[in-house]
């Protein structure tokens, strides 16, 4: 029985190109990628669809009620781990500016944080993962053999995401997709649960003027210093 298996976390801001390091982190060592942002936003997703959030108005008390019947889970593909809510895929459901507005209010319920760290920890419980997100490294695998912690520049960042959303046929404007980066820096670093924070371990990767590949070789050698090889 294996019992070695080993955990990769990737924190850092919004749009700082955390989920596609991670799956191609996962891709090359053939381990599990867990999008744990997708799971927030797919509750939050929940929270739109049932009226619980209005008018940019969450309904804090009634979301916690709701959480029970609330289930999340991950349907695997061929590629990478698609997130279903209820039974239902809702990955291309929650990658809309209209969820990202919302999700930092979601996250920010100790509640909602509860129920989730528990479920990332249970998946890993019996193989190894690669997980990105907010908080991975400081409080879901405080133990983790790697911590990365990503950064670039609102401005950059902003940029990417537009470029990104554009490309899915969403019609957003670059001031809007800034305004959204910057609040949800604020809103992740700031609020009192879990807050956005490099963990004293992590490494720091600022990949602002970072091609993909440039990025990729400098994780791939902060692995191989942990003793993680390709």
């Amino acid at each position: 029985m294996q019992t070695n298996y080993f955990q990769i976390a990737i924190d850092g801001h919004s749009s700082t190109g955390k989920s596609t390091l991670a799956k191609e982190i996962a891709k090359h060592l053939q381990i599990l990628y867990i999008d744990s942002g997708a799971m927030y936003r797919a509750i939050t997703w929940y929270a739109i669809q049932q009226g619980i959030i209005k008018e940019d108005i969450l309904d804090r008390e009634k979301l916690i009620a709701s959480l029970p019947q609330i289930e999340v889970t991950f349907q695997l593909t061929n590629t990478y781990p698609t997130i279903v809510l209820n039974g239902v895929n809702v990955e291309a459901n929650i990658r809309t500016m209209e969820v990202a507005n919302q999700v930092s209010k979601v996250a920010a319920i100790p509640e909602v944080r509860f129920k989730l760290v528990e479920l990332q920890r249970k998946i890993s419980e019996n193989q190894s993962v690669v997980m990105d997100g907010r908080d991975i490294g400081t409080v879901v695998f405080p133990k983790a053999k790697v911590k990365i912690f990503m950064t670039a520049s609102a401005e950059i960042r902003a940029k990417r995401r537009f470029e990104e959303l554009q490309s899915k046929g969403q019609e957003v404007s670059l001031q809007e997709v800034y305004a959204n980066v910057v609040q949800r820096d604020e809103q992740d670093s700031n609020r009192k649960d879990s807050p956005l924070l490099q963990a004293e371990d992590a490494i720091l990767l600022d990949n602002s003027f970072l091609s993909k590949e440039e990025q990729f070789q400098k994780v791939i050698a902060i692995l191989a210093s942990k003793g993680i090889n390709f």
